[in-house]
């Protein structure tokens, strides 16, 4: 049996060399095929892969053409019964590759499993998402967990054996062939988040079961290659949901999702600009999110162009 594992890069070189590394010594009872697509990175990624991981498959863009593009690339490729879609900023324990791989032979009507995500301490991250909805966008997404914990599964609760959930977090999921044949490839109109739960989606639409492994478990250094770029960062986040919404709610959920963030948006600027303002601009983490707050409110004021995300 072959597997293919694909990860898209930009910028990632320490993280990704790691993450190729664990992938490699992981692996046991089938051949793996790894695919690393690179997205024009600046930071010498596809030079020290080429001597470090010779046999690894590369694909070079010359530009950032975003996660959803260069992830079709690598599924293009692909050759294995599944294709385990991963971040560079990932490391994967003992027995994670194999518990999924045994997940996905025993149950068929699977077309997605994802891994439980680790903070580099051991901590759980978030590994579910839930369809966005008027309330997942609007009202504390952790407030919900802790009201409706059935509905809205999460990292407060400790899972034995693995359920059935909307979505998974894309950092690292595993996905069975005949489900990307049957329902197509990603979405490439997303350039940056959502793109899995666009997926998964219409995985359930069309029949498909997609599922949290919990037993699975994944180390995940979060947003490194976003870190850089927060601003242009946060305005693909609020890109990628009104494009999910135009697309999966209507437009008349997505005009309300729009004032009601705008709304938000302006609330939280005002009160961090008092708020740095009364502590004369000298707390650099309010200054930040000053900054940031002002330049979403500016984007949106602006009927929410191309040219100023990551999406050129």
């Amino acid at each position: 049996m072959i597997l293919t594992v694909a990860i898209i890069n930009w910028n990632t070189r320490e993280d990704l060399l790691v993450c190729l590394d664990s992938v490699g010594f992981v692996t046991k009872g089938f051949t793996v095929e790894t695919i690393v697509v690179d997205n024009g990175s600046q930071d010498g990624s596809v030079n020290e892969v080429k001597k470090a991981f010779p046999l690894v498959h590369l694909i070079e863009n010359e530009r950032n053409l975003g996660f959803a593009k260069a992830a079709n690339q690598g599924l293009q490729k692909a050759s294995g019964r599944y294709v385990l879609l991963l971040n560079p900023d990932t490391q994967m324990k003992n027995g994670a590759i194999e518990r999924l791989v045994s997940f996905m032979d025993a149950h068929f009507d699977v077309g997605v499993a994802g891994a439980q995500l680790l903070n580099a301490d051991g901590s759980k991250q978030n590994s579910i998402a839930n369809f966005p909805s008027l309330g997942t966008e609007l009202l504390n997404k952790s407030l919900l967990r802790w009201l409706f914990p059935k509905k809205f599964p999460g990292k407060e609760r400790n899972y034995s054996e693995p359920i059935e959930v909307d979505s998974v977090i894309g950092a690292c999921m595993m996905v069975r062939r005949e489900a990307i044949e049957q329902i197509g490839l990603l979405d490439e109109d997303y350039f940056l988040f959502l793109e899995e739960t666009d997926w998964c989606y219409r995985m359930k639409k069309g029949g498909w079961k997609v599922y949290h492994v919990p037993q699975a478990e994944v180390y995940h250094f979060q947003g490194k290659s976003a870190e850089a770029v927060k601003k242009e960062a946060r305005v693909e986040f609020y890109r990628s949901r009104y494009h999910f919404f135009k697309k999966n709610r209507g437009h008349f959920q997505w005009f309300i999702l729009l004032m009601g963030l705008m709304i938000r948006l302006g609330f939280q600027l005002l009160a961090m600009g008092v708020v740095s303002l009364m502590t004369l601009f000298t707390i650099k983490s309010w200054r930040e999110k000053l900054s940031i707050n002002a330049y979403l409110f500016w984007w949106h004021l602006r009927f929410c162009p191309k040219g100023m995300g990551l999406k050129q």
